[in-house]
């Protein structure tokens, strides 16, 4: 991109000019030497810019187990006997556990690269890549992780963590998962930019909160992200059990966080499903809490996750239609409580979330129902969640708007869309044609509520 020209350009997110606005945009060595009002006639098909899209949690290593459908071999297992029966949270664990014993570096490889291509082509520019070090896998994802990372470093920008799925303080493995994970963070230090841990996995609440305190401690001895799966449940909380969500803000200022912390190292918070059944007051008092600790917390919704396995009715339940959504109102948190969130994809083709593209843009185009998010400002939230937004939760941006286009600017990583003057179907007549005008998207409201195709997308490099 060191000298070109994007013309007849609609800029969504410009908050100088009206939305369908168009420019002709020059860049030379770059960056953008001129930007002025389109000169090309309002009746050609026009181009869309839009900010970059990012995955803020997704899982390297668990991509497609279940649908991967490779020729078994030495170095690419057979996953076909883990297919969900119940879909249950529990046999997801399990089944992965299984498949975890069955990985190899090519499989992991292969698996994690078809996943960062697909990303690639549906306009994500940086991600934050999960991957499970304990026991059973020892350093095997690491290094198919790094070498990901070094090979699609000139298409996407890859922060690793170093992800602790299972127990670190309680069961029988508890205490070698967290001695593999210790000694990978000091061996692989350049490596590796987050720490992760999922606390609701101990077998009691003293457990988890020894995960939280170790985690805080370690990411600061390392000086890395952090990043919790926590909360992933839908009980009523009760005096003695609050969400741990309320003890890691407890224990990030026991810690000094902000004192200690570089201020580029963000927390994260991923799920928290538990917090959608607090009382109005009760999460209003945690958002006022967040928000006068200074605390750089980051909520991440998975909404595809989160409703595939939250709100299952019981056995024994008598109204088994009712069926709450179960994922953390993302929109709401942002406008109602203005706290800091976001939403990703988590998990593609395995127990956990077995369908799905990974598409961010279809992602966000689900919250319109997830959410009840269909006004054009919902739609620029719903954008900005799967964008900058997302962007500054894992660090990679400071502001929480999106800044105007400007001359000086590098536009590399941005999103560009194509619309296309025409479409063509067959015809009633054999080998004739019937061509109509194409309906243009020129706007975030076209772009969330019926996403364009991943063909007609392309990233700025």
């Amino acid at each position: 991109m060191n000298d070109m020209k994007i013309n007849n350009v609609i800029l969504p997110c410009q908050k100088s000019a009206a939305d369908t606005s168009r420019w002709d945009i020059h860049i030379q060595d770059g960056k953008v030497s001129q930007i002025r009002p389109s000169e090309h006639p309002a009746s050609e098909p026009s181009k869309v810019l839009l900010p970059p899209l990012c995955h803020p949690h997704i899982h390297l290593d668990k991509p497609f187990i279940l649908t991967c459908n490779n020729p078994t071999s030495k170095d690419h297992p057979d996953y076909s006997d883990l297919l969900p029966e119940t879909g249950s949270f529990d046999e997801a664990l399990l089944n992965t556990s299984r498949a975890k014993k069955r990985y190899t570096e090519d499989d992991l490889y292969l698996r994690g690269s078809q996943l960062l291509a697909r990303s690639y082509k549906q306009g994500v520019t940086s991600l934050r890549a999960f991957i499970e070090l304990d026991h059973v896998t020892g350093a095997l994802p690491l290094t198919a992780a790094t070498r990901l990372k070094s090979d699609f470093s000139h298409l996407l920008e890859i922060q690793l963590c170093a992800f602790a799925q299972d127990p670190l303080f309680s069961t029988a493995h508890g205490e070698t998962n967290r001695s593999i994970l210790t000694s990978l963070l000091r061996d692989h230090a350049s490596s590796l930019q987050v720490l992760g841990t999922t606390p609701y996995v101990e077998e009691s609440r003293e457990a988890s909160l020894l995960n939280i305190d170790w985690a805080i401690t370690t990411a600061l001895r390392h000086n890395l992200h952090l990043d919790f799966h926590l909360d992933y449940n839908l009980n009523p909380p009760s005096p003695l059990a609050q969400p741990l969500t309320f003890s890691v803000i407890e224990l990030l200022q026991k810690h000094d966080w902000l004192g200690r912390a570089d201020r580029s190292k963000t927390i994260v918070l991923g799920h928290c499903t538990q917090l959608t059944v607090l009382s109005d007051s009760d999460l209003r008092r945690l958002a006022e809490t967040i928000n006068e600790s200074g605390l750089p917390i980051h909520f991440v919704g998975l909404p595809t996750s989160d409703m595939f396995m939250m709100g299952r009715p019981s056995p024994a339940t008598t109204m088994a239609q009712i069926r709450p959504r179960g994922t953390l109102h993302v929109p709401s948190m942002i406008k109602d409580l203005g706290l800091s969130a976001c939403i990703g994809v988590n998990n593609v083709g395995n127990a956990f979330t077995p369908f799905g593209s990974g598409d961010p843009l279809q992602m966000a185009s689900y919250g319109v129902g997830i959410y009840q998010a269909g006004t054009v400002s919902d739609a620029t939230i719903l954008y900005g969640c799967v964008s900058w937004l997302a962007r500054r939760a894992i660090g990679l941006e400071r502001d929480d708007e999106y800044s105007d286009v400007v001359e000086g600017q590098s536009l590399q990583g941005m999103l560009l869309l194509d619309n296309e003057a025409h479409m063509e179907v067959p015809g009633a007549v054999d080998g004739s044609k019937m061509r109509l005008p194409a309906r243009q998207i020129k706007s975030l409201k076209d772009i969330i509520w019926d996403p364009p195709g991943v063909e007609s997308r392309s990233v700025l490099k």
